[in-house]
């Protein structure tokens, strides 16, 4: 058996831990945690420091004490067994995922402690039922950026090179507090403050380990629960053009935004520009999925159609008023992008667009003439190009009780995938959706939550 203590944020060993480490054959564990125990003299220790090595130490261990047991019949009761310390929930973003793929979940016994996100959220005193949890420790600092601009209460567990400072500096315009806490149980260390982006920016946090928590404090309260985690999906898309503020019908269809929305395939996480967003009916829709968007819009009053749209249906855009493409090369890369409209300035905007987007871009065009180069420029830039022609007819009333078909404006829809690099492993995302970042973890497990370096 592998039994994996978590001592939880700050607190010491519990009171069992000291009859399994007196019949334990190997102990694991932080300098500091093993500083701190009392360990027999016949135990073998690993220091913790990269996991793989610890890992296949812990499987020599089990095979040699298994080979024991099978060549003694008196052997030792326990003297295979290992036992690892570790700090806060080790089954939070910790060690427990890595030693259950490697030695399989039947073989742990895990004793959890208070994870580092729980008592940051209580050093605030904040309920974190609803919130996102992201992890930056070994990874792009991308995600984690782009879900604290999409959901109002994300906490964000820091590493080498995406600390407080490279979080500050990201989010300088989107609205947000950080409450950065440092050395958490650390009686004389621990710190728990409150600033601005720029704030943290500005500031060396050194070496400590952090937990940020980052609010928009408009909507940070919630009314009470029942599921925790983040708000669902919406429980419906593709909303009909009346549910959004619009110019003499200058809006994408529903039943083209439909197809453009399974093709971008926004998500938590990921970051969607919609590109001449005219009233936001994308951007706002991909929103409502949990992406963080940057609309781009030229005209004045579809910048203020296009923020009054998402203020009506509860989610963060951001509006950047000006021209593609030149506006577009000082906006963060995005995962996918949608293109509307259909000047003469398409194919640039296109060929702009597909040279930065990571995933996917998705082209609405209502002109034939158009059609060719918007394709062309997909292409020319690597990614796989397909699309459809979108012909629709809708039920329509006529007098005397009857319905007629009306039929819409065809448009092209072209959408152009970006083909995976060899080798390429999909990246994470966030706690409480789909292949969540929570369920994300490398080597590099975060040291406070299960691994301590």
């Amino acid at each position: 058996m592998i039994t994996v203590f978590g001592t939880g944020t700050g607190a010491p060993l519990p009171p069992d831990a000291g009859a399994a480490l007196a019949g334990a054959g190997l102990v694991v564990g932080a300098r500091r945690h093993l500083a701190a125990a009392a360990l027999p003299d016949t135990a073998a220790r690993i220091v913790l420091g990269p996991l793989a090595p610890a890992l296949d130490a812990i499987g020599r261990h089990l095979e040699e004490a298994g080979r024991e047991e099978d060549e003694r019949e008196d052997a030792a009761a326990g003297r295979g067994r290992v036992v690892v310390l570790a700090s806060g929930d080790p089954g939070f973003f910790g060690i427990v995922r890595a030693l259950a793929e490697r030695f399989g979940a039947e073989r742990l016994d895990v004793r959890p402690g208070v994870s580092s996100v729980a008592t940051a959220f209580a050093r605030a005193g904040l309920t974190w039922d609803d919130a996102v949890v992201v992890s930056a420790h070994g990874r792009d600092l991308r995600t984690a950026v782009n879900v604290c601009r999409a959901h109002p209460k994300v906490a964000v567990l820091t590493g080498p090179g995406s600390g407080p400072a490279e979080l500050g500096a990201a989010l300088r315009s989107a609205g947000r507090v950080l409450v950065v806490a440092s050395e958490l149980g650390a009686d004389d260390a621990e710190r728990t403050e409150r600033v601005s982006p720029a704030e943290a920016a500005a500031r060396d946090w050194g070496p400590a380990v952090n937990v940020v928590l980052c609010l928009d404090e408009s909507r940070v309260l919630s009314p009470v629960r029942t599921v925790a985690g983040p708000p669902p999906g919406p429980s419906r898309w593709a909303l009909s053009e009346d549910e959004f503020a619009h110019r003499d019908s200058m809006i994408t269809k529903f039943e083209v935004r439909a197809l453009a929305l399974a093709r971008l395939g926004p998500r938590l996480g990921e970051h969607v520009w919609d590109v001449g967003a005219g009233s936001g009916s994308v951007a706002v829709e991909c929103a409502r999925f949990g992406a963080a968007v940057t609309a781009v819009e030229k005209t004045g009053d579809g910048v203020e159609r296009v923020r009054a749209n998402a203020a009506a249906h509860g989610v963060d855009v951001t509006v950047v008023h000006g021209a593609a493409p030149a506006v577009l090369s000082g906006l963060p890369d995005p995962d996918a992008v949608f293109v509307g409209g259909g000047g003469r300035e398409l194919p640039a905007v296109v060929t702009a667009c597909a040279r930065r987007a990571r995933r996917a871009v998705v082209v609405a065009v209502a002109a034939l003439d158009r059609v060719p180069a918007a394709r062309e420029a997909l292409v020319a830039a690597g990614l796989d190009c397909d699309g459809v022609l979108l012909q629709s007819s809708r039920l329509a009333p006529l007098p005397g009780d009857v319905t007629r078909l009306a039929a819409a404006n065809p448009v092209f829809l072209l959408w152009g995938v970006r083909p995976p690099a060899h080798g390429d492993v999909p990246q994470g995302v966030p706690h409480g959706v789909p292949d969540g970042v929570s369920s994300d973890v490398r080597s590099d497990v975060r040291s406070d939550e299960g691994v301590a370096q």
